[in-house]
């Protein structure tokens, strides 16, 4: 298994927040992996944590990307 490490910083606190409320009840489109988050650096960055199987492509990343850009959010 491997552990993969994301953040995402946001405009704001509010749009942070709003993105980790919606990863405690976000799984992957697979629905096999599910994240552990948390705020990071301060008020506006979010740090996501998953384990993968090193199996194919992990598509998890991408979801990400696309789920923290729907709250203006983007990888750092």
């Amino acid at each position: 298994m491997l552990i993969n490490e994301i953040q995402f910083q946001f405009s704001s606190g509010q749009e942070a927040n709003r993105f980790l409320n919606e990863l405690t009840h976000w799984t992957s489109s697979s629905g096999q992996v599910s994240v552990k988050a948390k705020l990071a650096k301060g008020s506006d960055t979010v740090s996501v944590k998953y384990q993968f199987d090193g199996k194919g492509f992990d598509y998890t990343c991408s979801e990400l990307d696309d789920l923290a850009n729907q709250y203006g959010g983007e990888e750092i």
